[in-house]
Order: structure tokens, then sequence, then C-alpha cells
């Protein structure tokens, strides 16, 4: 069994209009131990993702009836798939395009043309960040109360929802209070060190972090620190 792959092997919605690469793609995942279901257009990928229930999905941009950034916004907004984990597969290469992909709601994304090999490496790490067995117990942090195994975060008792990318990194953060991260450093922890990720992919996260876990009137406790990265601080720099 390939290295990665769980041995009740992974189901991947391969959200694509073009069919030479999805069935590229449905021969090579199959091979490398992945169950694999196929979509051709945005309104079918929802519809498909509400029956098979799939593991992750890889969720082409430029879609017919409905764009691949609609389909991942309402994955986002439905609380049944809120969790679901998502990779972004675009034709496009500006750097402001992947940010507004991750800003959307994906945990990942990558430009065609693209490798098989570093495509199967992140969807490896981020099934293991989906469906790692939780530790068990809590973690507190200012009015912040994170509960490992049932996998719920809480803020004066507000529930607050998290795709998996943010709640491991607001896990890896709350395990380590007030201790400067940089990117690199972060990247490694969340993402881990064989996983080609741009530091900017960070940010993009963060961002996504605060406007979880802060409501309105409450403190930011996620501190930017120039030229040096993050820390989950309560006081000003």
């Amino acid at each position: 069994m390939p290295d990665g792959v769980s041995p009740l092997k992974p189901l991947v919605l391969v959200v694509e209009d073009e069919a030479a690469l999805a069935t590229m793609l449905r021969y090579n995942l199959e091979k490398q131990g992945f169950r694999v279901e196929e979509a051709s257009d945005g309104q079918e990928a929802l519809t498909r993702i509400a029956e098979v229930q799939p593991d992750l999905v890889l969720l082409d941009w430029m879609l017919p009836v409905m764009s691949g950034i609609e389909v991942c916004r309402q994955i986002r907004r439905r609380p049944a798939t809120r969790d679901l984990p998502v990779i972004m597969v675009t034709a496009r290469t500006d750097d402001q395009d992947a940010v507004r992909g991750l800003n959307t709601g994906a945990d990942d994304y990558v430009t065609k043309p693209f490798s098989l090999e570093g495509l199967l490496a992140r969807m490896r790490a981020l099934l293991r960040r989906s469906s790692a067995v939780p530790a068990k117990g809590r973690l507190m942090f200012h009015d912040i109360a994170m509960d490992l195994a049932a996998h719920r975060v809480q803020r004066n008792t507000r529930p607050v929802h998290l795709g998996p990318t943010e709640f491991r990194l607001l896990e890896f953060l709350m395990q380590h209070p007030r201790r400067v991260f940089s990117r690199e450093e972060l990247l490694d922890a969340v993402w881990g060190p064989d996983i080609h990720v741009e530091p900017r992919t960070v940010d993009v996260h963060i961002r996504r972090l605060r406007k979880s876990i802060n409501g309105e009137g409450e403190l930011d406790v996620v501190r930017t620190v120039r030229a040096a990265g993050y820390a989950l601080d309560t006081e000003p720099v």
C-alpha cells in the first residue's frame, strides 16, 4: 500500500471539465489506492458531495455552470461540509488568484501543469491533518477553549467553526502561547516539512483564523510581529 494512504481508501471527488485530465487523475489516484468519483461542472460537484460524502475534493477553478470559487464558497457555508478538505486546481498562475482561492476557503492549491507526485504529497498531508486521531484533552488560552477529542472550539461559549488547516494552526499556537513563530516554522509544523507551500499561504490562513475566532468587540489574540511571524498573545506588540 502506498505510503500515507489510509487502509480505508479515502474517497476523492475530482471536479474537472477536461475529460482527458479527469481520466488521467482517476487512473493515477486509483493506482495509488484512492477511490475516485467525478463531476464535470460546479452544480454537479455540489450534488455529488452531498451524495457520496468524499474525504477530499480536487476542485478545478474554471468550470461550467458554477465556478470552482463559488463551489468552494458553498462548501464552506454548509455545516455538513464546512470542514471538507479542498484543493483548488487552476491554470491561473497569478499570485493574487492563488490568494483569492485560499481566501474563498480552499485548504491548498496547485497550478496546471502540475506534477502528480507533488499533488499526491499535498493530498496525503491534508488527509492526515483532517483525519488524524485527535489528541485527548482541552487547550485553553485567554477566553478560547479547544476540545481536542470533540474537535470543537469555543470563545466565550460562542462556537467557532474552523476548517482543518485553521484548526491545526490554532492548536499549534495554543500549544505554544506567546511564542513567535516564523512563517517557515508554521509551515513545517502545520503543513509538514516535506510539503512545498508558499509562505504567503500562512498569511492567508492566519487571516481566516482571525476572522473566525475574533468576534465583534473581542480582542485580536493573533499577534503579527513584523519581519518575524505570528504569536498567540493578549499583549500588544
